[in-house]
């Protein structure tokens, strides 16, 4: 595999990565064995975004990056994830944000079970609103089977943050970059036009 993005060097698609400036920030929280994954779309966010941070969740540890870059006040934390798992005075529509501080999407990056345990046993999250998203379309990741069609994966979901903020330009940059390595891995498995 590539080591840049991280498909089958046959398939590579470094050469087209797009790097676009953006206002706001992501922390990807990531389960398990998720970062290992070659169908994982955190990485594509972090390919786009420039400031993208990534920490391995543990229930009983903490990254003292992490507790730091929450607190950081150029950034202005909120945690993306279904509103109906938080308090009702947590939950936010629209992405927060205050002059002087940009805003930081928190993500967590895992299965579905993965990521409502980290909602729930991660302390350090609820000083933070929560921020539900409304897409009005089904998620069009095809690497990896969900039962469920409102489950979107993690490059969906920040492209929806990044929309929200005000950043299309991000926004179109990261949906097309995931279209691409997609489209790429796929054809890579047999499944798809190269």
């Amino acid at each position: 595999r590539c080591v840049g993005c991280r498909l089958p060097a046959s398939h590579c698609i470094c050469a087209l990565r797009p790097v676009v400036p953006s206002n706001a920030g992501f922390c990807l929280l990531m389960g398990d064995i998720e970062a290992l994954k070659p169908t994982n779309t955190g990485w594509l966010v972090a390919d786009v975004v420039p400031d993208t941070w990534a920490f391995q969740w543990a229930r009983t540890a903490v990254d003292p990056a992490l507790l730091a870059l929450l607190s950081d006040p150029q950034w202005q934390p909120q945690v993306v994830f279904p509103p109906e798992y938080a308090e009702p005075s947590r939950r936010v529509a629209t992405p927060q944000m205050s002059p002087g501080r940009r805003p930081l999407f928190v993500l967590l990056d895992g299965t579905w079970s993965e990521a409502r345990k980290m909602f729930r046993k991660s302390p350090y999250l609820e000083a933070w609103p929560v921020l539900g998203l409304s897409p009005g379309h089904a998620s069009n990741y095809r690497l990896r089977r969900s039962a469920q069609a409102h489950h979107f994966c993690t490059a969906e979901i920040a492209a929806m943050c990044l929309d929200l903020a005000g950043d299309a330009a991000s926004a179109e940059a990261l949906d097309a970059w995931f279209g691409m390595f997609s489209e790429h891995y796929l054809s890579a498995r047999g499944q798809g036009p190269r």
